[in-house]
């Protein structure tokens, strides 16, 4: 069967993701409008191929073998951003900077916590992404969510949206979200933006090749990065994959990484907290393709 236009095949995903590290995609498919992304699920799914759809890249871990599926990444009026009265209603494939820089100008504010958060509306709703005490559950008005036999649409309770999660399913794609904003002076929403944005160029790695957050915080005031502070893993290394020494809780390239380093990485920090804490870390990390953690006492083959 062949694909429809606009596909192609064998993508390399390290271009894809910020941390620069994961083989080709099968296909690959860049849908502008609602009626492609309709048309290139429709024909996944006949072709029985797995879906997979890529933001900016910034919290995914893609298997060295590729991704043996299709690959999605939204663009033109998938990616846009409009205003609609107090909501701005995006594109699911929208940056949530872009998202944030526009609703500054128009005086809406909410979705400021975002300038924080290196990633587009869509994947932000798919993990429930937040920052400085809010999430995109606490702006959601409403989510499109396309499959390949249809659509469906809901807020917050109706997507599932927890601490990191949602029940946007593997094949599902987050097309269209209405965020509810309230209006505010400009300037006061610009000064907030630059004091996230401060804050974040002190806690975290710059100007390095990495993804966000790779553990979830356990809860009760108790965060990832410093349990693997306290584990002395800051600076420690496997092959060209590096744990931050400005904050324990992200993974850096320092080149020529392979994601199998990002993984042996990931499988000695947890084992550490593990071990010295009796915590075991949940990964934010998304993976794709054939790549996973093995079970806590087990080693990666």
């Amino acid at each position: 069967m062949s694909p429809p236009a606009g596909v192609t095949a064998e993508f390399p995903m390290s271009r894809l993701t910020t941390v620069g590290t994961g083989g080709p995609a099968r296909w690959f498919a860049r849908p502008e409008r609602r009626e492609q992304l309709e048309q290139v699920l429709r024909w996944a799914s006949d072709a029985g191929l797995p879906v997979a759809v890529v933001g900016l890249g910034s919290n995914l871990l893609v298997s060295d073998d590729g991704f043996d599926g299709l690959v999605l990444k939204l663009a033109g009026d998938m990616a846009g951003v409009h205003r609609s009265g107090d909501s701005a209603r995006c594109g699911g494939g929208a940056p949530l900077a872009v998202v944030v820089k526009r609703c500054q100008a128009w005086g809406l504010s909410g979705v400021e916590f975002g300038c924080a958060i290196p990633g587009t509306v869509g994947g932000a709703v798919r993990m429930n992404a937040g920052a400085y005490g809010s999430e995109l559950c606490d702006i959601l008005t409403e989510a499109t969510v396309v499959a390949a036999g249809g659509a469906r649409r809901g807020g917050a309770d109706e997507l599932g949206m927890r601490y990191r999660h949602s029940n946007v399913a593997p094949g599902e794609v987050v097309a269209e979200v209405v965020l509810g904003l309230r209006p505010a002076d400009p300037a006061v929403i610009r000064e907030t933006i630059r004091e996230m944005q401060q804050r974040r160029r002190e806690a975290q790695p710059a100007k390095v090749r990495t993804f966000g957050s790779v553990w979830k915080n356990p809860g009760d005031g108790v965060t990832a990065g410093r349990l693997l502070e306290q584990c002395g893993l800051k600076g420690f290394a496997v092959g060209g994959a590096r744990i931050s020494s400005v904050h324990a809780n992200f993974i850096e390239n320092t080149g020529g990484a392979r994601s199998s380093d990002v993984l042996d990485l990931m499988v000695e920090a947890r084992r550490r907290v593990l071990d010295q804490h009796g915590v075991e870390l949940e990964h934010e990390v998304q993976m794709l393709g054939e790549i996973a953690l093995p079970a806590s006492d087990q080693s990666p083959s």
